[in-house]
């Protein structure tokens, strides 16, 4: 089980999320990010490649795909907010792109 992001991790994790793109949801303890592609099959191998990464990090994104964009929210339902694993499956994810 994953423990929730404080404290100078917390702020280390956030300012290396948000230099690639990811912001803080307004509300809540996620990160958001939106990714556009040149076309549907581009924005569905996305999904389908960090569908894999999250299976193997047994950590499952909030997202949602129109054409060519795919929106993601992470967060930890487990502690309620951000943790190591949002930061994990968020660096793979910009890394398949």
């Amino acid at each position: 089980m994953s423990e929730k992001l404080v404290g100078s991790a917390r702020e280390s994790a956030l300012a290396e999320l948000k230099a690639t793109g990811w912001a803080e949801v307004e509300g809540r303890d996620a990160i958001h990010k939106t990714f556009v592609f040149k076309n549907f099959v581009e924005a569905w191998g996305f999904m389908s490649r960090a569908a894999i990464w999250a299976e193997k990090l047994n950590h499952h994104p909030e997202w949602s795909n129109v054409y060519k964009t795919v929106e993601v929210t992470l967060t930890t339902h487990d502690v309620d907010g951000l943790s190591d694993l949002d930061a994990k499956l968020a660096g793979k994810m910009d890394a398949l792109v």
